[in-house]
């Protein structure tokens, strides 16, 4: 028994090392395994950031003009929406007067004095983070704005009161323009300067926004109208609410994909530093008086905005009502495409040769002149109309390629003048004036609307479509003239002041060494 007993102890004394060694082998090849997997993990780290580095470092190219192309795409999925179809949604679907409806815009752009400049504040002074300091707005907004958006066409509110359509109609309308729209588009405009610091990229980052603008009003010029409008038992083109809707919500899904795009194709190369200095109202208000450039580039973008606007708004009026044919709103869309494309074919090189600001202003006397002329020739064929359409879009397409260019030519002014780089105010102030020429737009259009008797019941009559089609001619019209003008004789940043102040500004890079 003794034996046993000896024999088992020692058995167990065996088992009990080889447990422990087991134990121990298992503990080696868990430390070998957990150290192999930190150390690889480290290595992968290590690769993703010098990837990461390498393409922040990487040349300007074709990927950061496709995804600003798409940044602007997501914009105008809402944009031009609101800028085309808004005011005849609340006239003709909700029976909101005109008149109200422009007022309503107009009133919309005392708020945006202050939301503008408010988020051109914020984006100077924000830190960013490794996508850099412009482009984490993309991706924190693109869903509050394409919903804001959306809302904007409650078609199933027509049968409301028209007090509660009216309240309806300020309140997202507000919340998509003034709030929404206004903590995307600011940071958005702002990241141009931050993704070259090269004149030529930057006109070339113009050209491909324009495209991108392009594109979406040919997909709710061209396509929408085919399927937004119905015939009634008159034979005449109507506006439908729920079509309208299902229309809305269909571009709000395609601003968030675009701006989704932007956001990981987009590059931000230029280090954009932090404002830190006491922000001050007065301040800010003197500096802005006293700089001649920016107050050129807001009077034309307001001219502009007003021109074109106003051609896209009565568009809806002049197609169905004055020519009794829809198909024309989407040919017009078209040609508009058309002829954009063709001249971005060589904007950068012609911009690059006789300057911006002199190619804009030969542009707006262009499209003036086709303007006025096809008033005195007073068609009733829609076909005539849009061959003049066309000349007069050669005014819009040549400065709309540049004027985002233009802007951050602006930048680069106040910045050899002052010393300071305010991105965000500035584009901020430029915001504000386009949308105080859509508003000035729709409100004006709204206002002679009403004057020559517009509304539901008149919509047909001789007297109100032959207005339609003096209204379509004039105001875009004088628009265009008072560009030409604005640009020749207040805005200063011809082709050599902007090549001189490209000039200071990279010597004075290259000597601090960024």
């Amino acid at each position: 028994m003794g034996q046993k007993r000896r024999f088992n102890t020692h058995n167990l004394g065996i088992q009990k090392y080889r447990i422990e060694s087991c134990q121990i082998q298992k503990c080696k090849t868990f430390s070998l395994t957990a150290f192999l997997y930190i150390f690889l993990r480290i290595r992968h780290t290590e690769i993703v950031m010098l990837k990461w580095r390498s393409f922040m470092k990487r040349k300007f190219g074709m990927a950061d003009k496709l995804g600003y192309m798409f940044g602007d795409f997501g914009n105008d999925f809402a944009f031009i929406l609101s800028s085309m179809f808004l005011l005849k949604f609340y006239t003709d679907v909700m029976g909101v007067s005109a008149a109200v409806v422009g007022t309503m815009m107009m009133a919309a752009r005392l708020l945006d004095a202050f939301t503008d400049v408010t988020m051109g504040q914020i984006a100077d002074r924000s830190r960013g983070n490794k996508k850099g300091k412009f482009a984490p707005w993309l991706l924190r907004m693109c869903g509050p704005v394409a919903v804001s958006s959306f809302l904007m066409y409650a078609s199933w509110f027509a049968e409301m009161p028209m007090t509660f359509k009216i309240i309806w109609m300020f309140f997202t309308y507000l919340l998509w323009g003034s709030v929404f729209y206004t903590a995307i588009n600011i940071p958005y405009g702002s990241m141009a300067s931050a993704i070259s610091a090269e004149p030529k990229d930057r006109t070339a980052l113009s050209n491909w926004r324009t495209i991108g603008a392009t594109l979406a009003a040919t997909v709710i010029g061209v396509v929408l109208p085919l399927v937004v409008y119905y015939t009634d038992e008159n034979g005449n083109a109507v506006l439908s609410g729920t079509r309208m809707s299902i229309a809305a919500f269909w571009c709000s899904v395609g601003s968030v994909i675009c701006y989704l795009l932007c956001y990981f194709m987009v590059t931000e190369r230029v280090k954009a530093e932090t404002t830190k200095q006491k922000f001050s109202f007065m301040g800010l208000i003197g500096s802005l008086i006293q700089n001649r450039a920016l107050i050129g580039i807001v009077v034309s973008a307001l001219l502009l905005l007003l021109s074109q606007l106003s051609l896209s708004n009565m568009g809806a009026y002049i197609y169905p009502n004055y020519f009794g044919d829809v198909k024309g709103l989407s040919l017009a869309s078209l040609i508009g495409t058309a002829v954009t494309l063709v001249l971005s074919a060589f904007t950068v090189q012609l911009a690059e040769r006789v300057g911006k600001r002199e190619m804009s202003a030969a542009g707006s006397l262009i499209g003036a002149a086709a303007l006025i002329a096809v008033y005195f020739v007073h068609t009733k064929n829609v076909y005539v109309w849009l061959i003049f359409y066309g000349i007069s879009y050669i005014g819009l397409a040549m400065f709309n390629l540049v004027c985002w260019a233009m802007i951050t030519d602006v930048i680069d002014d106040t910045q050899v003048r002052t010393g300071q780089r305010p991105d965000g105010t500035i584009y901020a102030v430029y915001s504000f004036a386009r949308k105080l020429g859509q508003a000035a737009s729709s409100g004006l259009v709204g206002v002679l609307l009403s004057a020559i008797g517009y509304n539901t019941a008149t919509a047909y009559d001789e007297k109100v479509v032959n207005g339609i089609y003096t209204i379509t001619c004039i105001v875009p019209a004088a628009g265009f003239v008072l560009l030409a003008l604005s640009l020749w004789f207040l805005y200063p940043l011809g082709k050599t002041k902007v090549e001189e102040n490209a000039r200071i500004l990279k010597e004075r890079r290259d000597r601090s060494g960024m």
